[in-house]
């Protein structure tokens, strides 16, 4: 089931749902066709097994830098620039792009529910930073956070379109300067 679960994080996260094929998914995890259907209903179900593993495993990742001492902006620092494969883009993001996952609320909710959690630990970040002093009173936690989220999938994009980690780069570093000027 493991191997299932990992192969199909993987497809999903290079080919889509569509490009996602049963065969493929048994091919990639070297299982049968029985042992897939043994543990899943189909393939829906196995991408829905896939997509919420993705997304723990984004919150753990990213749970890592917020939880870790430092200021605010330290924090959010830290987890924006964790080594990432950014020509792949993000397993989650990418999804998404896929008409076929957005258009069913089964496998579009435990997308929905990544970045919503990503929002609010954000969110809850920036408010401390707040609450300490380290940001201006005027600063809108939620703001502030989908502005951070949306920084870091707009810089996938861009990277993907370059076939450069550069634009990434530059869009990241810039929203560090901003938070820092923010603190100053």
């Amino acid at each position: 089931m493991e191997r299932l679960i990992r192969s199909t994080q993987e497809l999903l996260w290079e080919r889509g749902y569509v490009g996602t094929s049963p065969k493929a998914i048994q091919r990639a995890a070297d299982a049968g066709q029985g042992s897939m259907y043994h543990h899943f209903s189909g393939k829906a179900q196995l991408a829905k097994a896939a997509i919420e593993r993705s997304g723990a495993e984004l919150r753990e990742a990213a749970e890592g830098q917020f939880a870790s001492p430092g200021t605010a902006t330290e924090r959010i620092t830290h987890y924006l620039e964790r080594d990432r494969e950014v020509l792949r883009g993000c397993r989650i993001g990418r999804l998404t792009a896929d008409p076929d996952v957005m258009a069913d609320p089964e496998l579009r909710a435990p997308v929905d529910e990544t970045f919503r959690w990503l929002r609010g630990r954000l969110a809850e970040i920036v408010a401390e930073g707040k609450r300490k002093g380290e940001y201006p009173s005027s600063l809108d936690p939620d703001q502030i956070a989908a502005t951070i989220a949306a920084v870091l999938q707009g810089g996938y994009v861009l990277a993907r379109a370059a076939n450069s980690d550069e634009p990434f780069e530059l869009a990241v570093q810039g929203l560090i300067q901003l938070l820092t000027e923010a603190s100053a």
